[in-house]
């Protein structure tokens, strides 16, 4: 799955981005992220793969590949439910 972020969505970003305020504009609360949470947002851009975003984050917090992408699926799965992100369309080779 490749997703991308919302298009109804606001950013805030601190320096040096270690955290993220995110607002889809049909909410009320934002959604504050910071750590691997905010390295994450950082990586979703409608071309990354899942496959590609758990990899990179292995090699950033020298963590095996398990415990980190359970934890990253719930967290995009989180993204999605909140409608701050969304599948990127299919890319078609040209």
């Amino acid at each position: 799955m490749v997703w991308k972020r919302g298009g109804l969505v606001a950013e805030v970003r601190s320096q040096p981005y270690s955290r993220v305020a995110l607002l889809h504009l049909d909410e009320t609360q934002p959604v504050v992220l910071q750590g691997p949470a905010a390295v994450i947002w950082e990586l979703i851009d409608g071309h990354r793969s899942e496959q590609d975003i758990f990899s990179e984050l292995e090699e950033t917090f020298d963590d095996e590949l398990g415990e980190m992408q359970a934890q990253a699926e719930l967290f995009l799965a989180s993204l999605e439910a909140r409608r701050l992100i969304e599948p990127a369309a299919a890319v078609s080779a040209a």
